[in-house]
């Protein structure tokens, strides 16, 4: 599922119009972007939490040649899924 898809299933869900389930999604993204920028996590209670983690530079091979090449440090994003997202997914029709 991308962006476009997601959007389209929460305009549905909340039986508004695409236009404003696109600003509701872009408003969410911008907040997670600002929040995780400032190293900080993000927590959504039995869905999961959203942690910043740096990468250190390591020596990294280009695919396409072999050749070596440094990469250089960032901070990355990890997701740690929810109690309750996990019972979801892994239900198998138990219910």
């Amino acid at each position: 599922m991308n962006k476009t898809e997601l959007t389209k299933q929460v305009a549905e869900r909340l039986s508004i119009p695409h236009y404003e389930a696109i600003r509701y999604m872009n408003a969410v993204q911008a907040v997670l972007t600002s929040e995780l920028q400032q190293k900080g996590s993000i927590i959504l209670q039995g869905f999961g939490t959203f942690l910043p983690w740096k990468q250190s530079e390591r020596l990294g091979r280009n695919p396409k040649t072999g050749t070596p090449c440094m990469i250089r440090e960032r901070v990355s994003v990890k997701f740690k899924p929810g109690k309750y997202l996990l019972d979801a997914i892994n239900a198998n029709g138990e219910d």
